[in-house]
């Protein structure tokens, strides 16, 4: 049985890092959620194309706030969360789908 995987993210104009970012994970997140606390550049033109799920959060000065926003958004048995700056790189994609599905017998 597969697991299902979902990617949490707080963004704010990150239009130069996330595409890169949501590219690198794609093919193992079920659904990518993601918080925007104020984006005045292209950062939800990027979020729509990838088909995330999305709330607007502004910025309060509290990052938990943030976090469990975007926490809230995912449904998936595992939630991974990233920094746009951050990227998977594919020979490690495998390792994630695995330790998401738990320990072999």
């Amino acid at each position: 049985m597969a697991s299902t995987i979902a990617l949490a993210m707080i963004v704010e104009d990150e239009e130069d890092q996330l595409s890169d970012c949501l590219a690198s994970v794609k093919d193992i997140v079920s659904e990518i959620c993601i918080v925007d606390t104020g984006s005045t550049d292209f950062t939800m033109e990027i979020v729509r194309k990838f088909g995330a799920k999305f709330s607007v959060y502004i910025w309060s000065d509290d990052f938990s706030a943030m976090r469990n926003e975007s926490l809230r958004l995912c449904t998936a048995e595992w939630i991974f969360v990233l920094d746009a700056d951050e990227r998977i790189a594919k020979e490690d994609l495998p390792r994630l789908k695995a330790l998401a599905k738990g320990p072999h017998d």
